[in-house]
């Protein structure tokens, strides 16, 4: 056997045995990141958009509860007559005249609570609405509409203020691209006059719960 026949055979005999002995690395795990205060600091109608496919961490105890956002309203600010911040600075709104990145948490109808998040500027008083979500995991819950949604994660109006960049109640991103978007009316502001007519309701077009 020549010189370079001998020393081929050798090479491919270590780069099989290399090969057999090496293994393949496990899949990196998925890395999800927490929204900061920065996230929240602009336009609601910006947010309302960027928080489609955001995932929602509620933790109770030892329990956490997780739930990808499917639906939001927007509300701009005074200006927006569907906006509570429309009716001025009083008690209640005293939190969305705040800084961004808290829980903006009122009750309708005397019997739901609605989660909101303050966002834009400080003093700007806009707001984004969690219409719906879909829960995550083992966790079995029906979070489609804003009182199923803070029912679902126990949240009541003691969460008012909360700051949503903490650990109790917070969104952390995905590495995953956000889903295709559509936008209809707000529900249930017939009240606010040509406002009522802006399409300021975001929604996960594949998101074959929501109402259409």
């Amino acid at each position: 056997m020549a010189h370079w026949e001998s020393r081929a055979v050798i090479l491919a005999t270590v780069s099989a045995k290399t090969f057999v002995k090496k293994k393949a690395s496990p899949p990196r795990p998925t890395r999800t990141k927490k929204l900061r205060r920065a996230f929240f600091a602009r336009p609601a109608i910006d947010v309302a958009q960027d928080l489609i496919g955001k995932i929602l961490v509620r933790r109770i105890g030892d329990v956490e509860l997780r739930a990808r956002i499917v639906e939001t309203e927007a509300y701009l600010g005074p200006h927006d007559l569907a906006s509570h911040s429309s009716k001025g600075r009083t008690k209640r709104t005293e939190i969305m005249f705040g800084p961004p990145g808290f829980a903006y948490v009122y009750l309708i109808y005397g019997i739901h609570d609605m989660l909101n998040v303050v966002v834009g500027k400080k003093g700007d008083a806009q707001a984004v609405l969690l219409r719906g979500a879909e829960p995550l995991g083992d966790w079995d819950a029906h979070i489609i509409g804003p009182g199923r949604l803070a029912r679902g994660l126990q949240v009541t109006r003691v969460h008012n203020g909360l700051d949503l960049t903490g650990n109790e109640l917070f969104f952390v991103d995905t590495p995953l691209d956000r889903p295709p978007l559509r936008s209809t009316k707000r529900i249930g502001v017939d009240y606010a006059g040509v406002w009522k007519d802006e399409l300021l309701r975001f929604v996960d077009a594949n998101c074959r719960a929501l109402r259409r």
